[in-house]
């Protein structure tokens, strides 16, 4: 699992590469906290390369959904597969997230 961080202006684009299971959701922790520090303004997760997504990834998902709203931020979840989609859409999570 790999996470690429964009910085321009007010918007933190991360990329999302690779399965985001379980051990890949410790792997990636550290960065995860620091998208939740710039959760105030809009964080974009770009879901164009991820292929996986399990209940330790949903959950990194609903951490930084909860860190934007406590600081008025927005998170955007763009560019999800068919696949992942449904389990957004099982789970409630296209609910919760804006898609694009």
């Amino acid at each position: 699992m790999e996470v690429k961080i964009e910085r321009e202006n007010a918007v933190v684009t991360a990329y999302l590469i690779g399965r985001l299971d379980t051990p890949a959701s410790l792997e990636i922790a550290p960065q995860v906290n620091g998208l939740s520090a710039d959760a105030g303004g809009k964080v974009i997760l770009d879901c164009s390369e991820l292929s996986y997504i399990s209940s330790s990834g949903l959950r990194i998902f609903l951490t930084l959904r909860k860190a934007a709203a406590e600081k008025g931020g927005k998170i955007i979840v763009r560019n999800i597969s068919n696949d992942i989609r449904n389990v957004f859409m099982m789970t409630g999570f296209l609910n919760l997230f804006e898609i694009q």
